[in-house]
C-alpha cells in the first residue's frame, strides 16, 4: 500500500515523464558524439573535379589611360590602365621592363589592343637612382 501510495504521488506530479528525460538526453549526447567522431574521422578524398576552361572570356573594356611609371634602379615598370567598364575600372601590372618598346609590346599584349593604340594613351613616369633617394 506504501509502494502505491508512492506511485499515486509521482503520477500526480507528472514525475514518470520527467524522470526518464536526463537518461533519454544523455543517450542523444553520447550517440551523436559516437556519430560525429566517425563522421568527421572519414577521409575525403574526392572522385569528381572542376574542370576549368582554359581560355578566360576577358570582360569588355575601354581603356581609358594608361599610366607607367619606369624604375631603372630596380629595373621594373609598373602600369596603371583605367578602364571604362563598370565591372573592371582598374588594372595594375608590373614588368621586370624598363626599355620603353618592350614596355609598349608587354602592355600591347596583356591588354591585347595594337601598339599604336598603346602609344596615344601612354603617359611615362622615369624614376632614376637619384629619385630614389
Amino acid at each position: 500500500m506504501l509502494k502505491s501510495r508512492w506511485f499515486q504521488i509521482l503520477c500526480s506530479l507528472g514525475l514518470e515523464f520527467w524522470l526518464p528525460l536526463p537518461l533519454l538526453g544523455l543517450a542523444f549526447w553520447v550517440g551523436s558524439g559516437f556519430l560525429m567522431d566517425g563522421i568527421l574521422s572519414r577521409t575525403h578524398q574526392t572522385t569528381k573535379y572542376l574542370k576549368v576552361d582554359s581560355q578566360l572570356v576577358q570582360p569588355n573594356k575601354t581603356v581609358a589611360s594608361i599610366e607607367a611609371e619606369i624604375n631603372e634602379y630596380q629595373g621594373i615598370s609598373r602600369v596603371k590602365v583605367k578602364t571604362n567598364s563598370s565591372v573592371l575600372k582598374e588594372l595594375k601590372f608590373e614588368f621586370a621592363i624598363t626599355e620603353f618598346n618592350q614596355l609598349e609590346a608587354a602592355i600591347s599584349q596583356e591588354l591585347g589592343l595594337p601598339i599604336e593604340e598603346i602609344r596615344k594613351l601612354m603617359q611615362i613616369k622615369q624614376k632614376t637612382n637619384s629619385d630614389e633617394q
